[in-house]
């Protein structure tokens, strides 16, 4: 059995990543960890969990991460490279579901996140958590940075074009939207019910940190120079990530239905929608999958994609399994064989 921790369960990404590891037959969840809430039992904070968790969360300072083989980091940005010298050096492996080291330009990072990188001597050595791009990387990875929640979203309706050379990647626009859980359980004036529902609004349209992200994953799929516009926007809805995507063509004439069937034919958590399909959120939800649509309106030479996860499944904390899976040698969909929920 692989032994694992978790930094900081208290968030929805904790929550979801407990709700998931609760039913993986091939690990035992040994600590959880909480400042705030250290002695309180997680099946207290989290009724969800009555009867399927008997642990308590304790303070960081006396978790004994040392002794687990893997630790997932469900913190806010920041917080996992207090910990991630300390626990690689000690042989233990590390998921960090928050920002610290997906990007791999120090400067960038900081000038994103406000804040200064004490360990930037691992951002070399990170691995870029998307399994459908460096699943290879990952198996043999100490330290994973795994993605947003964005950008799994984009990327993914994003690699079967830039990879094919079939879209001018100078033209690429991404229009996304997410629930309210994206931005985490913490009070916020924007995410009450009276300030988001029946309401759809834009934000970071001057820039969002996710958008770094995209662009370095992106930039790695082609030799061109990418251009990308992306703007986030906050929708009425729970969990979801709906992502529009707009490509020119270039060259002659492609089957893109064909381009995107071959590339994801293997990958288990990605479906490829018959031609027409329009994938919503609602037909991810809870999953790990990510659906994706592609379109050619009238046969001009725009693109259209459509992409939907579950932000806290294939956009967190389900990919962090998954990441889990690859790095032990797991069959890649132990534990995330659950079907969407529905309605």
């Amino acid at each position: 059995m692989i032994k694992v921790g978790i930094i900081g369960g208290t968030g929805y990404t904790g929550v979801e990543l407990l709700r998931i590891l609760s039913s993986h037959p091939g690990i035992e969840v040994g600590v959880i960890t909480s400042r705030n809430e250290a002695g309180t039992a997680v099946a207290d904070f989290f009724p969800s969990l009555r009867g399927v968790i008997d642990l308590n969360f304790v303070d960081p300072a006396s978790a004994h991460l040392n002794d687990c083989d893997l630790v997932f980091s469900a913190t806010p940005n920041g917080v996992a490279m207090e910990y991630a010298r300390e626990l690689i050096d000690a042989g233990v492996r590390l998921i960090d579901i928050a920002a610290d080291f997906r990007i791999k330009d120090k400067l960038v990072w900081e000038r994103w996140y406000g804040m200064e990188h004490i360990c930037p001597e691992l951002l070399v050595d990170s691995v870029y958590g998307l399994p459908e791009l460096y699943r290879e990387r990952i198996r043999e990875a100490r330290l994973v940075a795994n993605p947003g929640c964005y950008p799994t979203a984009v990327i993914l309706g994003l690699a079967p074009l830039l990879e094919d050379r079939c879209v001018d990647p100078a033209t690429l626009i991404a229009d996304a939207k997410s629930g309210v859980s994206g931005a985490g359980r913490s009070a916020k004036l924007g995410n009450l019910l009276a300030e988001a529902s029946d309401s759809l609004k834009a934000y970071s349209v001057a820039g969002h940190r996710h958008e770094p992200e995209i662009h370095q994953a992106l930039a790695g799929l082609t030799d061109k120079d990418v251009d990308l516009t992306f703007v986030p926007h906050l929708a009425p809805m729970i969990r979801g990530i709906h992502a529009t995507i707009y490509a020119r063509a270039t060259g002659s004439s492609r089957n893109l239905q064909e381009i995107f069937e071959k590339r994801y034919d293997t990958e288990p958590f990605v479906d490829v929608m018959p031609p027409g399909q329009h994938p919503d959120t609602r037909s991810v939800r809870g999953s790990n999958l990510c659906r994706i649509a592609v379109h050619q309106p009238g046969g001009r030479d725009r693109l259209v994609v459509l992409s939907v996860i579950d932000n806290l499944v294939k956009g967190a904390a389900g990919q962090a399994v998954q990441n889990m899976n690859i790095m032990f040698g797991l069959d890649e969909t132990m534990g995330l064989e659950m079907p969407p929920l529905f309605p």
